[in-house]
């Protein structure tokens, strides 16, 4: 059995078996270290921060151009069973100061049935919208869109040192064969 001894830092200390690309190799890995524990997660907070902030000015418009209103069913709800918590389309008609009752399709709760009371989002005109984005939401998305970025930014750090490596290879077995041209005919040539 084979036991292989590992010696740490091997690259970084002064040998005479130590090549230039073992150097460049341990250098790549340094960066790589720094690229994925510093510079990934920052490129996450700041593509978070900037997400939450967009959707916190949108969520803020939303809600001063939209209000809540009390619709009551009118149309009943589809012959199919929708499960419990999901949201269905029906027919809704609510009363509007200076512009009388309106009637519209909206998304209610599954177990509303007609003559029930639900509140609905309408927009400046009348139509009706979804909810404006809470707080949670944007900070749901905000989070997401941030570990998706740190999680992208890691593939291409792992890309590169992947690339990197591929070449420090190729020029590792580049320096071996041109040592090998240099030593390789003293030791095959028959010794008198």
């Amino acid at each position: 059995m084979r036991t292989r001894v590992r010696v740490r830092g091997w690259r970084w200390r002064r040998n005479p078996l130590r090549r230039r690309c073992d150097v460049v190799e341990a250098w790549t890995v340094l960066v790589v270290a720094v690229l994925l524990f510093v510079v990934a997660p920052l490129v996450g907070v700041a593509a978070g921060l900037h997400t939450q902030n967009r959707d916190a000015a949108t969520a803020a418009a939303q809600r001063a151009a939209r209000h809540r209103v009390s619709a009551t069913v009118s149309g009943g709800p589809p012959a199919v069973q929708v499960e419990r918590g999901h949201l269905h389309r029906a027919q809704v008609h609510w009363t509007e100061p200076g512009r009388g009752t309106r009637t519209a399709w909206a998304r209610v709760p599954a177990r509303a049935r007609t003559g029930d009371t639900v509140p609905i989002w309408v927009d400046s005109r009348g139509q009706v919208v979804t909810a404006p984005s809470s707080g949670t939401e944007v900070l749901q998305h905000a989070v997401t869109v941030g570990l998706c970025a740190a999680a992208c930014a890691g593939g291409v750090v792992f890309l590169g040192h992947t690339l990197a490596r591929r070449i420090a290879l190729r020029h590792r077995l580049a320096e071996w064969e041109r040592a090998w041209a240099r030593t390789g005919p003293r030791w095959t040539q028959p010794r008198a």
